[in-house]
C-alpha cells in the first residue's frame, strides 16, 4: 500500500511517500512563502521519480493545520481535490499537534508533553498530552504566562516550532527533553495517518482553526 502525506502548514512544503509504512522518498523545502504554488509540482515529483501515479497511492494525509491560513487552506483543498479525483483513495487530516507529538520515541515521552507552534504574534498554539499521548488541553493560543501556569512543578518533556522562541526566557519550568525542530516531521504525520485508518478513525480533512484569520478591509 502507497502513502502519500504532505505538510504545507509551517515554513516549508514537505511530502513523503511511504509503501507498506517503510520511507521510500521525502521532499523537503523550507520557505516562508510559495507553498501553495510548490505542493503539486513536487507532488508530481514524488511520484513521477517512483513511477507511480496517485492512481497507485491507497492514503493520503494532510496536515490541517494550525499554521499559515493559505497553507491550511491550499493543503486542504489539493487534497479534497485528489479525493475527488481517486475516489478509491482515503483522504484524511492530522493536525500539527499530534504530528508533534507522535514523532517523539518512546523514551523522550515525559508525564507530560507540550507542543508549542509559533504563531509569529506574542503567544503561541499549544497543547498539552499525557505519557500516552492522549490529549489532556484542547488545541489552543496562549501566551507563555498562561501555558507555564498549568506546567508549574510537572516534568515534562517539549517539542515544536515554537519551543526556541518560547524558551529564550527562563521559564522555570521542570524539562525533561527540549527538542527544536523547525517544522513538523511530515513522516510522523503519515505513520498517524496509517494509525488512524488501521483503527478506523480516519477524518475527512477540514481545517484545524484555533483564531480567526488576521484580515481587513482596506
Amino acid at each position: 500500500m502507497y502513502t502519500l502525506a504532505y505538510n504545507t502548514t509551517g515554513a516549508g512544503c514537505s511530502v513523503v511517500l511511504l509503501k507498506d509504512r517503510k520511507d521510500i522518498d521525502t521532499i523537503e523545502r523550507s520557505m516562508d512563502f510559495g507553498q501553495a504554488e510548490a505542493l503539486i509540482p513536487e507532488i508530481k515529483n514524488i511520484l513521477d521519480k517512483n513511477s507511480i501515479t496517485m492512481k497507485d497511492v491507497s492514503l493520503l494525509v494532510v496536515c490541517v493545520g494550525p499554521g499559515s491560513f493559505t497553507g491550511v487552506r491550499a493543503g486542504i483543498s489539493a487534497a479534497r481535490s485528489f479525493g475527488i479525483a481517486v475516489p478509491n483513495m482515503t483522504v484524511l487530516g492530522v493536525n500539527s499537534f499530534e504530528g508533534y507529538a507522535h514523532s517523539l520515541s518512546p523514551e523522550d515521552v515525559s508525564a507530560y508533553n507540550l507542543v508549542v507552534i509559533e504563531t509569529k504574534r506574542e503567544d503561541f498554539y499549544y497543547q498539552i498530552f499525557d505519557k500516552n499521548l492522549a490529549q489532556i488541553t484542547p488545541p489552543s493560543a496562549g501566551t507563555k504566562e498562561e501555558i507555564i501556569k498549568q506546567l508549574r512543578g510537572k516534568h515534562l518533556t517539549i517539542t515544536g516550532d515554537g519551543v526556541e522562541r518560547f524558551l529564550f526566557e527562563p521559564t522555570g519550568l521542570s524539562l525533561d527533553k527540549i527538542f527544536m525542530p523547525t517544522s513538523m516531521p511530515v513522516l510522523g504525520l503519515a505513520h498517524i495517518g496509517i494509525d488512524k485508518l488501521q483503527k478506523k478513525e480516519a477524518d475527512y480533512p477540514k481545517p484545524l482553526y484555533i483564531r480567526a484569520p488576521d484580515v481587513c478591509l482596506k
